[in-house]
């Protein structure tokens, strides 16, 4: 009993050993599959913290790992706390952090016994509102510097394989570029047509985001919008406040020989990127709306990405047609109906049977769609609506039937198609009806 115990202790002892240097690694596999959700553009994976199960979205655009929503984690320990400030994109103050050592981590099989965590108790800091489902945190470079990381979009799974096994296959249809690196954050070259002539451009490579593409403004290089061809936006929200800019389409982003036509681009304005623009040499960065149509080999120790045409690749790129960017924020009692069958019989015969039926109702707390933003001179802004009307229905759907991202869906529908909105104002139900409208061909009337 003595040796068996010997050998355990021994055994438990190496792999922490293995750990010590705060790294992930597999401790008898090659390579590890893990499913994902794409929602938004924004890859969400199961974690486990300490033996908490979360969900964490896979954002190459952090160099720690961030954990929020902390309101709805029960039982979760945290080990070995400081007090720091960190900073992000957006143009407020830097936020008040905890840092905590010695965590465990967990992603699919590949685990991590010496994990640093960020925390952050801003409630403003949350994906859940934006994306409808709960999401407590985001990890990047601590999970991408162990292994070679194969993310396919078009079947929405990661494969984490070990670097010292991992064999590169041929391929014919591939394109790989040589990554650089900024503060543990990834690089790529890619191109964009300006006046018939392709230039530069050196981009952060931010799965964290849900947008195609941003470009930091620069009149030396030809980096500005189109005249006539943008307008003002609400681009998102940072980890120091919210980002709003210029949005407006690129001709052509070249990914060497990889070229994507009409791409959404967004212009964020100088102050939500102070942050970002310490960076001198960073143009801007490619994200989720164009990381999609790829799968993806991200190999960092190696400074390697290889790209691979998917089935999205020739999907059009579309964006918010009414001006409303919406949350989920709150709840809403909905009164349901439910109709319930019965047999009947009537008084003058027993052998005279018919059926009755009673309808019932429940009330039931299903999740509120907010308005957060609207845009300026938008559809929706001129038909009359406000930030703080919450959304019943929409054409007719009652939205706790559907999910966030298909509400948002119907924004992004053909230019022209009417939107019909019925609207909670402090109570009082209202209805709107606009249609959607195309910015740019707007602006290039005289």
């Amino acid at each position: 009993m003595l040796k068996k115990n010997t050998l355990i202790l021994l055994f438990l002892s190496a792999i922490a050993s293995s750990f010590s240097q705060n790294e992930f690694s597999l401790p008898s596999l090659e390579k590890d599959k893990i499913r994902f959700d794409l929602v938004g553009n924004l890859i969400i994976i199961p974690v486990e913290l300490n033996g908490v199960e979360l969900s964490f979205v896979l954002d190459s655009g952090v160099s720690k790992p961030i954990l929020f929503n902390l309101a709805h984690v029960d039982s979760l320990q945290i080990n070995k706390v400081e007090t720091i400030l960190i900073r992000g994109l957006g143009g407020g103050e830097p936020i008040e952090a905890i840092r905590s050592k010695q965590n465990f981590l967990r992603v699919g099989d590949a685990i991590n016994i010496n994990q640093d965590i960020y925390m952050v108790f801003d409630n403003s800091i949350n994906f859940t509102p934006r994306l409808g489902r709960p999401v407590h945190g985001i990890i990047g470079y601590d999970l991408f510097k162990n292994f070679i990381v194969e993310i396919n979009y078009a079947s929405k799974y990661i494969v984490l394989h070990r670097p010292d096994t991992y064999k590169y296959k041929s391929c014919k249809r591939c394109e790989t570029f040589n990554l650089s690196f900024y503060k543990n954050k990834p690089y790529v070259t890619g191109e964009i047509e300006v006046d018939s002539t392709f230039i530069p451009l050196n981009l952060l490579i931010d799965t964290g985001s849900s947008d195609a593409l941003w470009i930091f403004e620069n009149e030396d290089k030809g980096l500005v919008p189109t005249e006539n061809m943008y307008f003002e936006d609400f681009l998102g929200k940072g980890l120091s406040g919210n980002i709003y800019g210029k949005r407006s389409k690129i001709e052509k982003f070249k990914l060497k020989s990889f070229v994507l036509n009409n791409v959404n681009t967004a212009f964020p304005d100088s102050t939500s990127i102070s942050f970002a623009r310490k960076n001198i040499k960073r143009s801007g960065s490619v994200s989720g709306e164009v990381l999609k149509r790829f799968n993806i080999i991200v190999d960092y120790k190696n400074r390697k990405l290889t790209l691979k045409k998917n089935k999205n690749f020739k999907s059009a790129f579309s964006y918010n047609k009414s001006g409303i960017i919406i949350e989920q924020n709150g709840v809403m009692i909905v009164k349901e109906r439910k109709n319930r069958s019965g047999l009947g019989f009537n008084d003058k015969s027993d052998s005279n049977i018919h059926v009755e039926t009673v309808t019932h109702y429940k009330l039931s707390v299903k999740p509120a769609y907010t308005i957060v933003e609207i845009r300026e001179d938008s559809p929706a802004e001129k038909a009359g609506l406000l930030k703080g009307d919450i959304i019943v229905t929409i054409n007719n759907k009652e939205t706790h039937l559907l999910k966030l991202q298909n509400v948002i869906g119907y924004f992004k529908s053909k230019t022209g198609k009417l939107i019909n909105l019925k609207i909670n104002r402090n109570g009082e139900m209202m209805l709107f009806t606009f249609r959607l409208e195309d910015v740019f061909k707007q602006k290039e009337l005289p």
